[in-house]
């Protein structure tokens, strides 16, 4: 790969903005929802399926990989994209939040994470070198540097020490990473709620440069409140000509409230999930279909969507197969969530673009309060 890793804005309105990341494997529209692909795989979909959503890039796992089939199998393979299918760009995270929340019987100290599996309760020693060593390995076109993650609430002293040591630990990423034309390398800016401990984290990695920045630490225990309290500063603090990731976000509201505030990129695990629970989102709100009033229940999940388990099956008939525990109820479900979230991320693309994205808003939650018990 030798093309270069870049970002282009092509449109603000107020605070959202709308841009293109080019890499060699494909542009990336932002701003943009990835799917997340924990082992090599976005649960209940095929690849091109899940292309087919409109999705530009997926999200792979550094943790889950490195354990189970292990980096060294994959490279051997052929490198990630080969392995499971997606030719597109991929982002791995550097496997720290999963660490810490995952393993068990860590050890943390400068050097990095001891711990063992949660498989199979093998040793592992992970530190930004071993994470760096790992992506790469992979083959993602987008590194996360190797960070601390604590969960919220959580002492002032323990944040400041937890975001200091992400910022040593964001150093050697970065010189693990070393000069990889084609390839990009973020940042992640830590600090809990704090004002003070962002603004300096943010300082420390712009020193350090990188070709993208995240904002790591939320959407872990703190409520959307709390979490859009820091977006109302902590995007202003990172470079405008890069772009910025939220971290693990979220539920549809939370997508357009963090684009409102300057937010490119997020990931979640809750459309699959919830797919895989019978949960659909609707641009009504979520349908829960395993209530029996959709028994007899002859609509689509919402009139408005192109899915093909809108255009195709009826709520009574996903409701059957929810019931039933069969397999096609987490396909069609997932395949329905994914696509409401890529149809949503081009809506609000195309609201930035056309400068109204205050009116897209107001239109999306006065939707949201209307909810799903009328006809859609």
């Amino acid at each position: 790969m030798t093309k270069k890793f870049s970002y282009s804005l092509t449109a603000v309105d107020g605070k959202a903005r709308c841009g293109i990341i080019s890499t060699p494997r494909g542009k990336i529209r932002t701003p943009a929802f990835m799917p997340v692909g924990t082992a090599a795989t976005v649960k209940a979909m095929l690849p091109e399926s899940v292309r087919s959503t409109g999705a530009d890039v997926l999200l792979g796992n550094t943790y889950h990989l490195m354990l189970r089939p292990t980096a060294e199998r994959i490279t051997e393979l052929g490198g990630l994209h080969k392995f499971m299918n997606w030719e597109r760009p991929i982002l791995t995270d550097s496997g720290g939040f999963q660490v810490m929340s995952l393993a068990e019987l860590r050890k943390l100290n400068e050097e990095g994470v001891t711990f063992k599996s949660h498989i199979d309760g093998s040793r592992h020693v992970l530190s930004p070198e071993r994470s760096m060593e790992i992506q790469k390995m992979l083959g993602s076109d987008i590194v996360m540097c190797f960070d601390e993650c604590p969960s919220l609430p959580a002492p002032y002293e323990k944040i400041a020490d937890s975001m200091k040591l992400s910022m040593r630990w964001a150093r050697r990423s970065k010189d693990a990473f070393g000069d990889r034309p084609g390839y990009a390398l973020f940042g992640i800016q830590q600090g809990g709620l704090e004002y003070d401990l962002r603004a300096e984290s943010a300082e420390a990695l712009k020193s350090i440069e990188f070709e993208g920045y995240a904002i790591g630490g939320l959407a872990v225990g703190e409520g959307q409140e709390a979490m859009f309290r820091v977006l109302d500063f902590a995007p202003d603090m990172l470079p405008a000509d890069k772009p910025r990731y939220l971290m693990g976000v979220g539920k549809p509201s939370d997508i357009v409230g963090a684009v409102k505030r300057g937010i490119d990129m997020m990931d979640c695990v809750l459309p699959s999930r919830s797919g895989r629970t019978g949960q659909a989102f609707t641009h009504r709100g979520v349908v829960n279909i395993k209530n029996s009033r959709h028994q007899n229940d002859s609509r689509p999940l919402d009139f408005s969507c192109k899915c093909p388990a809108c255009k195709n099956y009826s709520r009574a008939y996903l409701h059957h197969v929810f019931k039933s525990q069969e397999i096609i109820s987490s396909m069609l479900l997932t395949w329905h969530n994914l696509h409401y979230y890529q149809d949503l991320m081009e809506k609000i693309r195309k609201a930035i673009l056309n400068q109204n994205f205050v009116e897209f808003e107001l239109k999306f939650h006065e939707n949201l309060r209307l909810g799903d018990l009328e006809p859609i």
